[in-house]
């Protein structure tokens, strides 16, 4: 049960099943509110949080289990949203960082209007909250802005160390408990810091020939401190 929608290498494929998905602190609403569906009280819901925070692992999961499909917003149109929402009882849109262009905009219009009027649900996933996206349209503004939204934090202790011992297993990676205590309380304090220092780990692992040991880690953790600095 844990973790994120992680950057994928060649070497290695991560586990994304329902029994690798950690329900921790900074994820428990969002997963109470996919659990809710179809009880939602508007038809879009909006699941936010930062990079590699796990919204595309339990957005998959979430599709997966309603039958659901996604929307690439980049490329659709009004009309290639509405066919999808006639027969597909779900559609997920990830939102792109940038701010939505009008085309952009009036397409997620026609799939709100379309999703209302049929019963059908939008999941809507981004790293911000709906407010921050810039949506020029009115109407689209205040429908965004009604819409219930669910939030992923970043990692606390508990779920930070559940996704370094899931990276490594990711990548056949054995590490023992004093190596990963000491990166618990000396690396950056994220998904995505997480997700680097594992792949970084990896590297100087292969390079060097040799296990995952402390003076491995410590160095691999001087690296990237230098790195962030330049």
């Amino acid at each position: 049960m844990s973790v994120p929608q992680i950057p994928l290498d060649l070497g290695f494929s991560p586990a994304l099943g329902g029994a690798d998905f950690l329900v921790a602190p900074c994820n428990r609403e969002a997963v109470q509110w996919l659990d809710r569906y179809p009880d939602w009280p508007a038809p879009a819901l909006v699941l936010h949080g930062p990079a590699d925070c796990g919204k595309s692992h339990l957005a998959g999961l979430f599709l997966a289990r309603t039958n659901g499909e996604t929307l690439d917003i980049g490329t659709a149109s009004p009309e290639t949203a509405v066919a999808l929402l006639e027969r597909v009882p779900v559609m997920l849109v990830e939102i792109p960082q940038a701010t939505l262009n009008e085309a952009q905009e009036r397409c997620l219009l026609h799939a709100y209007n379309t999703a209302r009027d049929l019963g059908r649900h939008l999941l809507l996933t981004a790293r911000r909250g709906a407010i921050t996206w810039g949506v020029a349209l009115p109407d689209l503004r205040s429908r965004l802005l009604a819409a219930p939204a669910a939030v992923i934090k970043e990692p606390d202790d508990e779920l930070l160390t559940a996704l370094l011992v899931k990276l490594f297993n990711d990548r056949r990676l054995k590490v023992e408990e004093g190596v990963l205590a000491y990166l618990l309380t000396r690396m950056e304090r994220s998904f995505q810091g997480a997700a680097d220092l594992v792949a970084a780990m990896d590297r100087e692992s292969l390079a060097r020939k040799k296990p995952l040991t402390l003076p491995l880690a410590r160095q691999v953790l001087a690296d990237l401190s230098g790195r962030g600095a330049r």
